[in-house]
């Protein structure tokens, strides 16, 4: 009898999947902190961090931040820049890595506002941790958490952002449907996610390392919309700004700025 291949996600074994993008990121994070990039955007190996961060990020917002939370950036776009914050709002970014979205969050809602962040990677927390003491920042914290059983109460945060990571979740329901408990009537959901533009090879979705590579956890936009309405959410919008360039990959993946909005009470 043949063993079973460790690369190959089982559909009964979603522990593996988690632990899987557990390592991918521990690993970025150890890098980030010995002064390497991240290891490439959306945990991509083998892609320069920098040249992608570069584009999402622009100079006077980096500016100020810990070079290990710029180096640990391995988002597919700027969730920070989906939306206008305001002066005492309360932020939450799932799966906050490095803490570079927390960051800019947390300047822009001032020092009446506040900026969570919530990570399962106790190497992207500590991470984290350094760099909002080395930013100074005071109007933030790092929550130790899984994106789909969120640590905080009911309707407790204005804005929802995520860079990258509800891909990465085996029930991207339950993810959307927690997002939706935490916010508060009229909140907003702004995240950059990777979607499929195209169907891709029945194999390759079933692959761990291109599941913690931000491609084989992908799912079509209609069925991110489909989620996002199920949960209680309304106005959704989707803009594809770029596309994966990798082999056996080309154009069937993108990067895609999604917005939702949880009613307000009538």
């Amino acid at each position: 009898m043949s063993q079973a291949d460790p690369s190959v996600v089982s559909a009964e074994a979603p522990e593996a999947i988690t632990e899987r993008v557990r390592e991918r990121y521990a690993a970025a994070a150890r890098r980030a902190q010995s002064g390497e990039g991240g290891g490439g955007y959306c945990g991509a190996e083998g892609a320069d961090t920098s040249a992608v961060t570069d584009h999402i990020y622009t100079a006077e917002e980096v500016a100020g931040l810990p070079e290990e939370a710029v180096l640990a950036s391995l988002g597919c776009g700027n969730p920070t820049a989906l939306i206008d914050l305001h002066e005492g709002e309360m932020v939450l970014d799932l799966g906050s890595g490095g803490g570079i979205d927390v960051l800019l969050s947390a300047r822009r809602v001032g020092p009446t506002g506040f900026a969570y962040g919530l990570d399962m990677t106790d190497e992207m927390l500590q991470l984290a941790n350094a760099n909002k003491q080395k930013a100074g920042v005071a109007n933030a914290t790092f929550l130790k958490g899984s994106i789909d059983s969120i640590p905080l109460p009911d309707s407790s945060v204005d804005v929802v952002i995520s860079n990258c990571v509800i891909n990465l979740a085996e029930d991207k329901g339950a993810v959307i449907g927690e997002a939706f408990r935490v916010l508060r009537p009229g909140g907003l959901f702004a995240v950059a996610d990777m979607v499929e533009l195209d169907p891709l090879a029945p194999e390759l979705k079933k692959q761990l390392d291109s599941w913690a590579g931000c491609i084989s956890g992908t799912i079509p936009i209609d069925e991110y919309r489909v989620a996002l309405v199920s949960a209680g959410f309304a106005d959704t919008d989707f803009q594809v700004h770029s596309t994966q360039s990798i082999p056996g990959v080309d154009g069937k993946v993108g990067s895609a700025y999604i917005r939702a909005r949880k009613p307000a009470r009538e």
